[in-house]
């Protein structure tokens, strides 16, 4: 039986398990949630085992255990190890969603559930591609998986199990689905990722809230003055004000700024998408730019003071914001995060105290285009899809790949099946039953041409 035709044989099955797995609120920012985190890595487990894998276990680290899993056909051939994670976003505000963020919902051909594109969908077409080539006899190559629990949070346990572990993790390319093409028949593959510096700051102010009337316009009110200071880090060109920041920083050249400028986009269609009069950035870039090769910084939050009904007429004593920065080759986290704290502190009025605590960050990354893994990459998409994949830049982080590189010693291939449209992070996330099923097709044909390449 072809491969095709055992994936269309079961294309009931394979997407029931799927949802199984979406309906496990595998939450690993909330404690409250540890559980289903847990029971979504031991139901993963068994679907690894049933597929064929061997020497499944669930590896333990001082967070959520690692799901691993290797199928070795020969030691001789080439060895792919596929990365994923079974942990989402929480899902809140709940009450902005369609359906049940963890009830799956099929509507016009999309699947609606927390982590249907980010990442269980993906991650769970490789599983279902095993299965595949399994049953056909067809699989090529030597396969390992390591899917993690902690990927939302940051993946601080990931290091520690790769460095641990390096010849159990040794393989000769590390290949992963997380993240987006152009279109569904505009394939891209992403050559490139941002890193990312996660801070959150707390500006306080009088050691009590106070009464808005009395004290107002006599001290400093907090919330006031991070508003100020939050705006002071950006100039009119949208170009980021921190001493120090762009120091670093990869420009990309005139011939890939061409490359990117062609690959297509329609800009009234992207604005009419998100429901927006214009788009807004740093100034001599295009969209496009804008989120794969230049840095950025952004509030994800920003609270503080009376938010409840009605009127309470208070001038706060603390407020906070959360802060992301995306980086760009040569950044690096620790460097911006360094340089932020300083320059946060440097920018605060007297009458104020300002306290800056890092979350987590990540390096950016880019793979090569002209690597045996990449040209199989290619490859398997020309024969899925019919053309051949356009090289991009993602615009979001996947700190892993950079960590891969360092402990691992192993380049990355980024083949995803997501869309930019799939709302991942976002209410009413979604991911395609095409997408999940033309991955599912894909990657045994990477598997098969991976294999061919390495011979030649």
């Amino acid at each position: 039986m072809s491969t095709l035709s055992y994936i269309e044989s079961n294309r009931k099955r394979f997407l029931e398990e799927l949802f199984e797995l979406l309906r496990i609120p595998s939450i690993s920012a909330d404690s409250a949630f540890s559980g289903d985190v847990r029971a979504c890595a031991e139901r993963l487990a068994a679907f690894l085992t049933t597929a064929g894998a061997d020497n499944v276990v669930l590896e333990e680290t001082a967070g959520y255990p690692i799901v691993y899993g290797e199928k070795i056909i020969d030691p001789s051939l080439p060895t792919v190890l596929v990365y994923g994670h079974y942990d989402v976003q929480p899902s809140v505000p709940n009450e902005l969603w369609n359906t049940p963020p963890f009830e799956p919902t099929v509507i016009d051909g999309k699947i609606y559930a927390r982590g249907a594109c980010d990442d269980k969908g993906q991650m769970f077409m490789h599983v279902k591609a095993f299965e595949t080539m399994m049953q056909t006899q067809s699989l090529a190559c030597n396969i390992k998986f390591m899917i993690e629990g902690e990927e939302e949070v940051g993946s601080s346990n990931l290091g520690i199990y790769c460095k641990n572990n390096k010849e159990k993790l040794k393989a000769d390319v590390i290949l992963i689905s997380d993240t987006a093409m152009i279109a569904n028949d505009v394939p891209s593959i992403d050559c490139g990722l941002r890193g990312l510096s996660y801070v959150e700051v707390e500006v306080t102010g009088p050691r009590i809230d106070l009464h808005s009337g009395v004290y107002g316009g006599a001290v400093a009110n907090p919330i006031n003055v991070l508003c100020d200071m939050i705006s002071s880090m950006h100039d009119e060109n949208r170009h980021i004000t921190i001493p120090g920041f762009y120091d670093q920083v990869l420009e990309t050249s005139e011939s890939d700024r061409k490359a990117l400028a062609s690959i297509p986009f329609d800009l009234n269609e992207y604005k009419s998408h998100l429901d927006i009069d214009d788009v807004m950035g740093e100034k001599g870039f295009s969209t496009i730019e804008r989120t794969g090769i230049r840095p950025t910084l952004d509030v994800n939050g920003i609270w503080g003071g009376y938010i409840g009904e009605g009127a309470k007429t208070v001038l706060p004593s603390k407020a906070y914001a959360k802060i992301s920065m995306r980086l760009v080759p040569n950044q690096t986290s620790d460097a911006i995060t360094e340089l932020f704290q300083k320059h946060f502190e440097s920018i605060a009025p007297k009458g104020v105290r300002v306290k800056v605590t890092p979350h987590h960050g990540g390096e950016p990354a880019l793979t090569p285009t002209d690597s045996i893994a990449f040209r199989a990459a290619s490859a398997a998409m020309k024969e899925t899809f019919g053309k051949d994949p356009i090289p991009t830049r993602g615009g979001g982080s996947i700190p892993i790949v950079a960590l891969f590189e360092k402990e691992l010693e192993t380049k990355t291939v980024l083949m995803g099946f997501g869309l930019d449209s799939d709302a991942i992070h976002s209410p009413n996330e979604h991911y395609g039953v095409f997408n999940y099923f033309k991955g599912i097709e894909t990657i045994p044909q990477f598997f098969k041409h991976f294999a061919a390449l390495n011979n030649n």
